[in-house]
């Protein structure tokens, strides 16, 4: 059978891709058989190293949790700084006036080009310079402030684009009723863009969960990768198993994330009542839609 995207595959091409299936499975648990052997002749597999996790509760407190803490407690502020900055500066360069869509532009390209690592070794160092924030919480301040300055400019980006993918229509129609330029944005545009924006929105967070671990590796600031050290070390140079439960604690993370940003996108889309397409005058003369959209017309008000 022939489809528009591609055409049926013959019995010699059915033969083709079943022996390349062989061949990809074959070399995968080659590859997996290869990192098990070594594994365990390095006795990373012993049972003594993955011990602790399974029956004490000691790493957990002393090490994992602690950074686990500290790791969403970064993305936390983070997050909830650099999106208000994003939606405003990618508001900005939508202006209609040069003098505001220009500097926004400017900040946004300028804070995107530079390495978020950058940003944190450079605040960490404006820090110690030029304030008297103590030595134990400046690595915090510095890797929210890299953060912050680098996913802003991202989800600046992600506003825009998700503003400019709504129907021209809706513009239109506001600008017929009477709204004005900043009326139009907030209460037309932009909650019909929240919807469009929020999987890249949270995609973004989960780049923020995890560049996090660049504080740990530079500034010595404690987060969840960053225990992977001293655990290992007091637990008979288990790094394979630090290693992998904290890499599980990631994918957890982030899933979760994902799941609820997810499930959040589906709640709103049940709840718009309309497209706001419209097919005829209403009762009063004025214009009907399909269900209850965004912007309705009747008799010249904003209903």
């Amino acid at each position: 059978m022939t489809s528009v995207l591609y055409d049926a595959q013959g019995p010699r091409a059915k033969q083709r891709n079943i022996l390349y299936t062989l061949l990809f499975v074959l070399c995968a648990a080659a590859v997996v058989w290869w990192v098990y052997v070594g594994l365990a002749d390095k006795h990373q597999l012993d049972w003594i190293k993955w011990k602790p996790f399974f029956t004490s509760p000691q790493p957990w407190q002393t090490y994992i949790w602690p950074g686990l803490q500290n790791t969403l407690k970064a993305a936390f502020f983070a997050l909830i700084i650099a999106l208000p900055l994003g939606a405003l500066f990618g508001i900005g360069r939508l202006s209609d006036h040069r003098w505001v869509r220009v500097p926004a532009g400017v900040v946004v390209e300028f804070f995107r080009a530079i390495p978020v690592l950058i940003l944190m070794i450079v605040a960490n160092a404006v820090y110690a310079e030029y304030t008297n924030i103590s030595t134990d919480v400046r690595p915090l301040y510095a890797v929210v402030t890299g953060l912050v300055l680098y996913n802003f400019s991202v989800l600046a980006e992600i506003v825009r684009a998700g503003i400019h993918s709504l129907p021209q229509g809706q513009t239109d129609a506001a600008k017929a009723i009477g709204m004005r330029k900043g009326q139009t944005m907030v209460f037309v545009l932009l909650p019909q863009a929240v919807t469009a924006m929020l999987p890249a929105i949270v995609s973004q967070l989960v780049v923020i969960v995890k560049d996090t671990a660049l504080g740990g590796a530079m500034m010595t600031f404690p987060e969840l990768l960053s225990s992977v050290r001293p655990m290992s070390a007091n637990y008979g140079a288990n790094t394979i198993a630090c290693f992998t439960i904290v890499a599980v604690l990631y994918v957890v993370v982030n899933f979760a994330l994902t799941s609820f940003a997810s499930w959040l996108e589906r709640w709103l889309r049940r709840t718009k009542k309309g497209t706001g397409a419209v097919v005829g005058a209403g009762p009063g003369g004025g214009l009907e839609t399909i269900g209850a959209p965004a912007l309705v017309v009747d008799d010249g008000r904003a209903v």
